[in-house]
Protein backbone atom coordinates (compact mmCIF):
# COMPACT_ATOMS: atom_id res chain seq x y z
CA UNK A 1 0.00 0.00 0.00
CA UNK A 2 1.12 3.51 -0.62
CA UNK A 3 2.15 5.78 1.75
CA UNK A 4 -0.51 8.62 0.58
CA UNK A 5 -3.45 5.80 0.43
CA UNK A 6 -2.57 4.49 4.46
CA UNK A 7 -2.41 8.35 5.21
CA UNK A 8 -5.86 8.81 4.10
CA UNK A 9 -6.85 4.85 5.68
CA UNK A 10 -5.59 6.39 8.87
CA UNK A 11 -6.98 9.49 8.76
CA UNK A 12 -10.64 7.57 8.02
CA UNK A 13 -10.14 4.97 10.92
CA UNK A 14 -9.09 8.12 12.51
CA UNK A 15 -12.02 9.85 12.24
CA UNK A 16 -14.63 7.45 13.07
CA UNK A 17 -12.96 6.20 16.13
CA UNK A 18 -11.51 9.07 17.65
CA UNK A 19 -8.77 7.74 19.32
CA UNK A 20 -6.74 4.67 17.63
CA UNK A 21 -3.56 2.88 19.03
CA UNK A 22 -0.45 1.65 16.72
CA UNK A 23 -1.14 -1.83 17.01
CA UNK A 24 -5.02 -1.25 15.85
CA UNK A 25 -3.44 0.23 12.80
CA UNK A 26 -0.82 -2.20 12.34
CA UNK A 27 -3.55 -4.89 12.07
CA UNK A 28 -5.49 -2.49 9.57
CA UNK A 29 -3.16 -1.80 7.16
CA UNK A 30 -0.81 -4.93 7.60
CA UNK A 31 1.83 -2.15 7.85
CA UNK A 32 5.07 -2.88 10.11
CA UNK A 33 5.29 -0.80 13.35
CA UNK A 34 7.80 1.37 12.18
CA UNK A 35 5.96 2.40 9.07
CA UNK A 36 2.48 3.61 11.09
CA UNK A 37 5.20 5.21 13.71
CA UNK A 38 6.40 7.45 10.70
CA UNK A 39 2.92 8.05 9.24
CA UNK A 40 1.93 9.43 12.58
CA UNK A 41 4.57 11.39 13.06
CA UNK A 42 4.44 13.41 9.23
CA UNK A 43 0.57 13.28 9.54
CA UNK A 44 0.93 15.11 13.56
CA UNK A 45 3.53 17.51 11.62
CA UNK A 46 1.19 18.36 8.95
CA UNK A 47 -1.30 19.51 12.12
CA UNK A 48 -3.91 16.49 10.60
CA UNK A 49 -3.86 14.36 14.07
CA UNK A 50 -2.49 14.54 17.80
CA UNK A 51 0.53 11.89 18.60
CA UNK A 52 -0.46 10.66 22.36
CA UNK A 53 1.35 7.53 23.89
CA UNK A 54 0.56 4.39 21.72
CA UNK A 55 -1.46 5.91 19.06
CA UNK A 56 -2.96 9.00 18.13
CA UNK A 57 -6.36 11.47 18.57
CA UNK A 58 -7.91 13.97 16.35
CA UNK A 59 -6.73 17.25 17.49
CA UNK A 60 -9.22 19.32 19.19
CA UNK A 61 -9.60 21.65 16.22
CA UNK A 62 -11.33 18.64 14.47
CA UNK A 63 -13.17 17.56 17.09
CA UNK A 64 -16.51 19.40 15.41
CA UNK A 65 -15.59 17.81 11.85
CA UNK A 66 -16.64 14.21 12.22
CA UNK A 67 -18.04 12.63 9.64
CA UNK A 68 -21.33 10.22 9.77
CA UNK A 69 -20.32 6.52 9.72
CA UNK A 70 -21.70 3.41 9.77
CA UNK A 71 -19.85 0.83 11.97
CA UNK A 72 -17.62 -1.97 10.20
CA UNK A 73 -14.48 -1.53 8.25
CA UNK A 74 -13.27 1.37 5.89
CA UNK A 75 -14.03 -0.29 2.34
CA UNK A 76 -10.41 0.87 1.25
CA UNK A 77 -9.10 -0.85 4.62
CA UNK A 78 -11.08 -4.27 3.77
CA UNK A 79 -10.69 -4.37 0.20
CA UNK A 80 -6.69 -4.71 0.83
CA UNK A 81 -7.63 -7.78 2.53
CA UNK A 82 -7.47 -11.77 1.11
CA UNK A 83 -7.22 -9.76 -2.43
CA UNK A 84 -7.05 -12.93 -4.88
CA UNK A 85 -9.29 -14.84 -2.33
CA UNK A 86 -12.11 -11.81 -3.36
CA UNK A 87 -11.21 -12.00 -6.80
CA UNK A 88 -12.13 -15.40 -7.48
CA UNK A 89 -14.91 -15.37 -5.57
CA UNK A 90 -15.84 -12.32 -7.76
CA UNK A 91 -15.60 -14.08 -10.53
CA UNK A 92 -17.28 -17.24 -9.93
CA UNK A 93 -20.38 -14.95 -9.02
CA UNK A 94 -20.06 -13.14 -12.05
CA UNK A 95 -20.11 -16.70 -14.07
CA UNK A 96 -23.82 -17.41 -12.37
CA UNK A 97 -25.44 -14.66 -14.14
CA UNK A 98 -27.10 -14.65 -17.45
CA UNK A 99 -27.10 -11.53 -19.76
CA UNK A 100 -30.11 -10.00 -19.80
CA UNK A 101 -30.80 -10.52 -16.42
CA UNK A 102 -31.60 -7.96 -13.73
CA UNK A 103 -29.47 -8.72 -10.36
CA UNK A 104 -28.94 -6.80 -7.08
CA UNK A 105 -25.57 -6.17 -6.07
CA UNK A 106 -24.92 -4.99 -1.95
CA UNK A 107 -22.02 -2.67 -1.60
CA UNK A 108 -18.54 -4.11 0.36
CA UNK A 109 -15.18 -4.78 -0.74
CA UNK A 110 -16.06 -8.50 -2.43
CA UNK A 111 -18.87 -7.20 -4.32
CA UNK A 112 -17.11 -4.40 -5.46
CA UNK A 113 -14.56 -6.94 -7.18
CA UNK A 114 -17.34 -8.42 -9.61
CA UNK A 115 -17.03 -5.01 -11.12
CA UNK A 116 -13.92 -6.30 -13.69
CA UNK A 117 -15.99 -9.37 -14.85
CA UNK A 118 -18.98 -7.77 -15.41
CA UNK A 119 -17.12 -5.47 -17.72
CA UNK A 120 -18.01 -7.41 -20.45
CA UNK A 121 -21.54 -8.72 -19.59
CA UNK A 122 -24.82 -7.10 -20.32
CA UNK A 123 -27.36 -6.87 -16.91
CA UNK A 124 -29.42 -4.80 -15.29
CA UNK A 125 -27.96 -4.19 -11.98
CA UNK A 126 -29.02 -2.54 -9.09
CA UNK A 127 -26.45 -1.69 -6.17
CA UNK A 128 -26.16 0.73 -3.65
CA UNK A 129 -22.05 0.73 -3.88
CA UNK A 130 -20.83 3.95 -5.40
CA UNK A 131 -17.67 3.09 -6.41
CA UNK A 132 -18.86 -0.22 -8.48
CA UNK A 133 -21.41 1.94 -10.02
CA UNK A 134 -18.74 4.29 -11.09
CA UNK A 135 -16.58 1.69 -12.37
CA UNK A 136 -19.32 -0.21 -14.20
CA UNK A 137 -20.55 3.39 -15.78
CA UNK A 138 -16.69 3.75 -17.55
CA UNK A 139 -16.13 0.27 -18.35
CA UNK A 140 -19.19 -1.81 -18.77
CA UNK A 141 -22.37 -1.88 -21.09
CA UNK A 142 -24.93 -2.81 -17.83
CA UNK A 143 -27.91 -1.04 -17.29
CA UNK A 144 -27.24 0.41 -13.96
CA UNK A 145 -29.88 1.49 -11.21
CA UNK A 146 -28.82 3.03 -7.51
CA UNK A 147 -31.02 3.85 -4.99
CA UNK A 148 -31.71 6.90 -4.00
CA UNK A 149 -29.89 7.85 -0.18
CA UNK A 150 -27.26 9.66 1.74
CA UNK A 151 -23.79 8.84 0.75
CA UNK A 152 -22.11 7.33 3.51
CA UNK A 153 -18.53 8.05 2.99
CA UNK A 154 -16.67 5.24 4.98
CA UNK A 155 -18.29 2.66 3.41
CA UNK A 156 -19.00 4.32 0.14
CA UNK A 157 -22.75 3.46 0.48
CA UNK A 158 -26.04 4.95 -0.35
CA UNK A 159 -28.39 4.49 1.91
CA UNK A 160 -31.62 5.48 2.07
CA UNK A 161 -33.84 6.27 5.27
CA UNK A 162 -37.57 6.20 3.62
CA UNK A 163 -39.23 2.86 3.33
CA UNK A 164 -41.04 3.85 0.16
CA UNK A 165 -37.99 4.27 -2.14
CA UNK A 166 -36.90 3.20 -6.22
CA UNK A 167 -35.86 -0.06 -4.11
CA UNK A 168 -39.60 -1.46 -4.21
CA UNK A 169 -40.02 -1.17 -7.74
CA UNK A 170 -37.05 -3.06 -8.61
CA UNK A 171 -37.11 -6.85 -9.04
CA UNK A 172 -34.21 -8.86 -9.32
CA UNK A 173 -33.57 -12.58 -9.83
CA UNK A 174 -30.23 -12.62 -7.67
CA UNK A 175 -28.84 -10.70 -4.89
CA UNK A 176 -24.63 -10.52 -3.99
CA UNK A 177 -23.71 -9.51 -1.02
CA UNK A 178 -20.26 -9.81 1.20
CA UNK A 179 -20.42 -9.94 5.06
CA UNK A 180 -18.01 -9.55 8.06
CA UNK A 181 -19.17 -12.63 9.47
CA UNK A 182 -21.38 -15.94 8.71
CA UNK A 183 -21.90 -19.40 10.71
CA UNK A 184 -23.98 -21.04 13.36
CA UNK A 185 -25.84 -17.57 13.84
CA UNK A 186 -26.32 -16.74 9.92
CA UNK A 187 -24.81 -13.91 8.04
CA UNK A 188 -23.81 -11.25 10.26
CA UNK A 189 -23.59 -7.44 9.64
CA UNK A 190 -21.75 -4.73 11.65
CA UNK A 191 -24.82 -1.79 12.21
CA UNK A 192 -28.21 -1.67 12.29
CA UNK A 193 -28.78 0.70 9.10
CA UNK A 194 -26.87 -1.69 6.93
CA UNK A 195 -29.15 -4.48 8.09
CA UNK A 196 -32.46 -2.30 7.57
CA UNK A 197 -31.28 -1.47 3.93
CA UNK A 198 -29.64 -4.91 3.04
CA UNK A 199 -33.36 -6.64 4.00
CA UNK A 200 -34.90 -4.11 2.15
CA UNK A 201 -32.72 -4.83 -0.84
CA UNK A 202 -33.44 -8.99 0.34
CA UNK A 203 -37.38 -8.74 -0.33
CA UNK A 204 -36.86 -7.95 -4.24
CA UNK A 205 -34.60 -11.17 -5.72
CA UNK A 206 -35.38 -14.39 -5.67
CA UNK A 207 -32.43 -15.76 -4.64
CA UNK A 208 -29.64 -14.66 -1.70
CA UNK A 209 -25.76 -15.56 -3.03
CA UNK A 210 -23.23 -14.44 -0.36
CA UNK A 211 -19.62 -13.96 -0.91
CA UNK A 212 -17.11 -14.95 1.71
CA UNK A 213 -13.62 -15.59 1.50
CA UNK A 214 -12.68 -18.10 4.68
CA UNK A 215 -11.54 -15.92 7.09
CA UNK A 216 -15.36 -14.93 7.76
CA UNK A 217 -17.03 -18.64 8.38
CA UNK A 218 -17.31 -18.57 12.11
CA UNK A 219 -16.57 -14.78 12.80
CA UNK A 220 -19.23 -13.13 14.47
CA UNK A 221 -19.90 -9.41 14.22
CA UNK A 222 -22.87 -7.06 16.56
CA UNK A 223 -25.53 -8.42 14.52
CA UNK A 224 -27.65 -10.93 12.73
CA UNK A 225 -28.78 -10.39 8.99
CA UNK A 226 -30.21 -13.36 8.63
CA UNK A 227 -30.80 -17.36 9.52
CA UNK A 228 -28.18 -19.81 7.31
CA UNK A 229 -32.01 -20.74 5.85
CA UNK A 230 -32.32 -17.52 4.01
CA UNK A 231 -28.49 -17.72 2.14
CA UNK A 232 -29.34 -19.75 -1.33
CA UNK A 233 -25.29 -19.87 -2.58
CA UNK A 234 -22.03 -19.22 -0.50
CA UNK A 235 -19.29 -19.44 -2.47
CA UNK A 236 -15.75 -19.22 -0.59
CA UNK A 237 -12.33 -19.97 -1.22
CA UNK A 238 -10.72 -23.31 -0.28
CA UNK A 239 -9.69 -22.24 2.93
CA UNK A 240 -12.96 -23.12 4.49
CA UNK A 241 -12.79 -25.90 7.14
CA UNK A 242 -14.54 -28.82 7.03
CA UNK A 243 -16.71 -28.01 9.47
CA UNK A 244 -18.45 -25.48 8.19
CA UNK A 245 -19.07 -26.97 4.87
CA UNK A 246 -20.98 -29.37 6.97
CA UNK A 247 -23.07 -26.54 9.35
CA UNK A 248 -24.07 -24.89 5.33
CA UNK A 249 -25.07 -28.01 3.88
CA UNK A 250 -27.43 -28.70 6.77
CA UNK A 251 -29.36 -25.67 6.76
CA UNK A 252 -29.86 -25.91 3.52
CA UNK A 253 -27.06 -23.74 1.54
CA UNK A 254 -25.28 -24.78 -1.51
CA UNK A 255 -21.87 -23.84 -1.36
CA UNK A 256 -19.32 -22.98 -4.86
CA UNK A 257 -15.42 -23.26 -3.65
CA UNK A 258 -12.76 -21.43 -5.51
CA UNK A 259 -9.26 -22.67 -5.05
CA UNK A 260 -6.60 -19.89 -5.50
CA UNK A 261 -3.60 -22.82 -5.59
CA UNK A 262 -4.72 -24.22 -9.14
CA UNK A 263 -5.41 -20.68 -10.71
Amino acid sequence: MLKPQRHHLILDLLDERRLITVQELTNELSASEATIRRDLVELAEEGKLKKVHGGAEWPDQHKKRRLQHLEGSAFLVDKERMTREKQLIARKAVELCEDGESIIINGGSSTYMMAEYLAKRELNILTNSFPLALELLETSDNRITLPGGELYRKQKLILSAFEHDTIKHYHGTKMFMGTPGIGDYGVMESDPLLISAEQKLMRQVDQLIVLADSSKLGKRSNFILCPLEEVDILITDSGVDEKYLRLFAEHGVQTIIVDADKT
